[in-house]
């Protein structure tokens, strides 16, 4: 069965809460061409309300990332001679998850074997909630993945064409039945499923899926999707589970484009206009409920 989405109900900020109060998110993500994924995922993350966000990127752009913005820290990892991250880079990635609440891994990363070995090695150890999106995803469909213990929630946040991939689908093969292939990667990669596009799809291993009701063509945008992988890594980070958080992503990320398609049109529509309508998309959530 599947439903349109109710709005969905997020979590409240305890007068008395600190920074570790709301989760600490460790971001990886970036390359030579693509510092700015790691950017809008970390004001993303930001935004989509944890306490303290961690950058974790190539070395070569961590000066860019860090000049994007003050509010986040930023790590400058390993990097090979394109770069993208190195094989000695694993090593410093787990070492940066110690005390973090969530992981957002994939924008802008790349897919070389390095990076591809570090993303199914996190995918299966990272010991807290983790969201995989963009080139993550890309990663684990070309990867061995071992069992992983299933009290490590995991979200997969693809589009049709990375959706495909990771199903091992031709790339002509078309998604028609968008909830039985989001079902299907759900029950194949043992995670919450995210199938973006006109009607978000969440999906759940046993089946359950439901269907978004914000959110608009403007929205179709280079790193709309980076913002959303912040933004569902922080509600993990806050304590949601795996399905809250996609389905409550989902909904917040689209009603902001929603907001901000009011004021610059859907024609004009950039993800930092996403970035920047968060916080009235909040409001406007809590009120509707």
């Amino acid at each position: 069965m599947s439903a349109v989405q109710d709005i969905p109900r997020y979590p409240e900020r305890p007068a008395d809460g600190h920074k570790g109060t709301f989760g600490r998110v460790l971001v990886i993500a970036g390359s030579r061409n693509m510092s700015g994924a790691a950017c809008l995922a970390g004001m993303g993350a930001l935004r989509g309300g944890a306490g303290l966000v961690f950058v974790a990127c190539p070395e070569g752009v961590q000066a860019i990332v860090a000049g994007a913005e003050p509010c986040y820290q930023t790590i400058g990892l390993p990097e090979n001679e394109s770069g993208q991250l190195d094989a000695s880079a694993l090593a410093a990635a787990q070492a940066l998850l110690s005390g973090k609440d969530a992981l957002a891994i994939g924008p802008g990363l790349g897919s070389s074997p390095a990076t591809c070995s570090l993303v199914a090695k996190l995918f299966v150890a990272a010991a807290c909630p983790a969201v995989f999106d963009a080139d993550a995803l890309n990663c684990l469909a070309v990867s061995e993945l071992a069992s992983r213990p299933p009290s490590l929630p995991r979200v997969l946040t693809p589009h049709p064409g990375e959706l495909r991939r990771l199903l091992g689908w031709s790339a002509e093969q078309p998604v028609t039945d968008r909830l039985e292939a989001a079902r299907e990667a759900a029950r194949r990669y043992d995670a919450v499923v995210v199938l973006k596009g006109a009607g978000t799809v969440v999906a759940d291993p046993p089946g359950r899926c439901s269907l978004n009701p914000t959110g608009n063509p403007g929205m179709a945008t280079a790193g709309s999707g980076d913002v959303l992988t912040g933004v569902i890594a922080a509600l993990l980070g806050r304590g949601s589970d795996a399905v809250l958080a996609a389905t409550a992503g989902v909904y917040w990320h689209g009603l902001a484009g929603d907001i901000a398609a009011r004021t610059e049109g859907q024609a004009s529509l950039l993800a930092g206009d996403i970035t920047a309508s968060l916080g009235a998309a909040w409001r406007e959530a809590r009120q509707e409920r």
